[in-house]
């Protein structure tokens, strides 16, 4: 066995378990974990299937087939920030909504303030 696929064994079976790992302390949400689980996965299967690397990189036009293990992984990354940048996206959204409404309550309870002291004001006149 080849120090590359030793690496890229260790690699994915590395990935695969810090991904289960976070989920199971609960610092990664299986919605966000699903495209790590998915990659690692891949990556596993093709770094332990000599065979079927080699005939993908055929078909892909690849004449080094551990380069492919390093496309994929690419591809991988760049899927994972697209998903990050869309609930990045949406979140900021909630966030500036949010602070608008809190804009809009303070408002009305200073007002409900300077109305509550008016009236206090008129009492005690």
């Amino acid at each position: 066995m080849d120090i590359v696929k030793i690496l890229a064994i260790a690699g994915s079976a590395t990935l695969l378990f810090l991904v289960f790992e976070l989920i199971r302390r609960g610092r990664l949400k299986e919605r966000y974990a699903l495209l790590w689980l998915f990659s690692g996965a891949v990556l596993l299967i093709l770094s332990l299937s000599r065979s079927l690397l080699e005939y993908i990189a055929r078909q892909v036009g690849i004449f080094y087939p551990p380069s492919l293990l390093f496309l994929i992984a690419f591809l991988f990354l760049l899927l994972i920030t697209l998903h990050f940048s869309a609930v990045i996206s949406g979140l900021s959204e909630k966030n500036k909504r949010l602070a608008q409404e809190i804009a809009l309550l303070r408002q009305a309870l200073e007002e409900l303030k300077q109305l509550s002291m008016k009236q206090v004001k008129s009492r005690d006149e």
